[in-house]
C-alpha cells in the first residue's frame, strides 16, 4: 500500500502539467466552439451553428479531405522510404552511422528554413528543379509546381517526405538493431537470398516499429500547418488549403475563436478516431505476424 501511495506522489507532478495545459484548454476550447466569441467583449451562446456551418460548406468539409489525401500520401510514402534506408543501412554497417545523421539532419531543421528553400527550388523561374530538368534534357517535365492546382499538394507533400525520411528510417533502424543476429545469420546458413530474409523475417520482426512509426507520422502530419501555409498559403485556388490553415485564419485572420474552435475540436476527433484505429489495427498485426 506504502508503494502504491509512493507511485501517485511521484506521478502527481506529471498528472497536474497535464490537467493545466492539456485537458484544462480542450475543455475551454470546447466550451468556446459552442460560441461567437471574437476575441474581445462577450461570448454569446449559439449552441450547435459553429458544426453545422463546417459540415455544411464544401469550403470545410474540402479542406478535411485535402487534410486526410495529404496525410495519406505522406505517411505511406515515409513508410516506405524509411523502410527502404533503413533495411539499406543494416546491410551497410561501415557508413551506417554517417548516412543516418545525414538523413536526420533535415527534420532537425526549422520548418520556415525548410519551405523557403523548397519554395525557391520549385519556383517556375530559374527554380532549382526546373533548371535540373532542363540540364539533362527534360525540360518537358517542367511544371509549375506550386501554382498548379492538380500538382501543388503532391510537391508539398514531397517537400515534407524529404524532411522526414530521416526521422522514419532512425525508428525502423531502431526496430532493426532488437532483431537477434542469430536469426539472420541462420537464415543465411539456410541458402536465404537478401529479399527473402527481409520478407520473411526481418519485415514482421519490424512490426512494432512500423506501429510506432506510421503512428506518430500520422499524427504529425494531420497537424502540419507551417509547410503548406508558407509555400504556397494554402493555394492554389485551395489545393493544399489543410484544415490546420482554416484554424489560423479563422483564429488569427478573422477573430472568429469561437468557429476557430469548433474547427480545432474537428481535428482533434479526426486525430484521436484515426490514432485509436491505427493502434488498434496495426497491435492486431504485431500479434498476427
Amino acid at each position: 500500500m506504502y508503494r502504491r501511495r509512493s507511485l501517485y506522489l511521484f506521478a502527481l507532478p506529471a498528472l497536474i502539467v497535464i490537467a493545466i495545459f492539456f485537458i484544462y484548454p480542450i475543455w475551454l476550447t470546447g466550451q468556446m466552439s459552442f460560441t461567437n466569441f471574437a476575441g474581445i467583449g462577450a461570448a454569446e451562446n449559439v449552441g450547435w451553428k459553429n458544426y453545422e456551418r463546417i459540415f455544411s460548406r464544401a469550403r470545410y468539409s474540402d479542406a478535411i479531405w485535402i487534410t486526410l489525401l495529404f496525410t495519406v500520401i505522406v505517411v505511406a510514402a515515409l513508410t516506405v522510404t524509411g523502410l527502404f534506408f533503413a533495411a539499406l543501412l543494416h546491410r551497410l554497417p561501415l557508413i551506417r552511422n554517417f548516412c543516418r545523421a545525414a538523413l536526420y539532419t533535415p527534420a532537425m531543421m526549422s520548418f520556415v528554413v525548410v519551405a523557403y528553400v523548397w519554395q525557391f527550388i520549385y519556383s517556375p523561374l530559374n527554380g532549382g528543379l526546373n533548371a535540373l530538368l532542363e540540364s539533362v534534357g527534360l525540360g518537358f517535365l517542367q511544371q509549375n509546381w506550386l501554382g498548379d492546382p492538380d500538382i501543388a499538394l503532391y510537391a508539398v507533400a514531397f517537400t515534407q517526405i524529404w524532411m522526414f525520411t530521416g526521422f522514419t528510417c532512425a525508428i525502423f533502424l531502431a526496430g532493426y538493431s532488437g532483431i537477434p543476429e542469430e536469426i539472420e545469420e541462420s537464415a543465411r546458413l539456410e541458402g536465404a537470398s537478401s529479399w527473402q530474409r527481409f520478407r520473411h523475417i526481418e519485415l514482421p520482426l519490424l512490426a512494432p516499429s512500423m506501429t510506432v512509426s506510421i503512428i506518430l507520422t500520422t499524427i504529425g502530419t494531420l497537424k502540419t500547418f507551417e509547410l503548406p501555409w508558407i509555400l504556397t498559403k494554402g493555394g492554389p485556388d485551395g489545393a493544399t488549403r489543410t484544415l490546420s490553415i482554416e484554424i489560423i485564419d479563422n483564429l488569427f485572420g478573422q477573430y472568429k475563436f469561437g468557429f476557430a474552435s469548433a474547427l480545432s475540436m474537428v481535428m482533434l476527433v479526426i486525430v484521436l478516431a484515426v490514432a485509436f484505429v491505427q493502434n488498434k489495427v496495426l497491435r492486431e498485426r504485431e500479434k498476427v505476424t
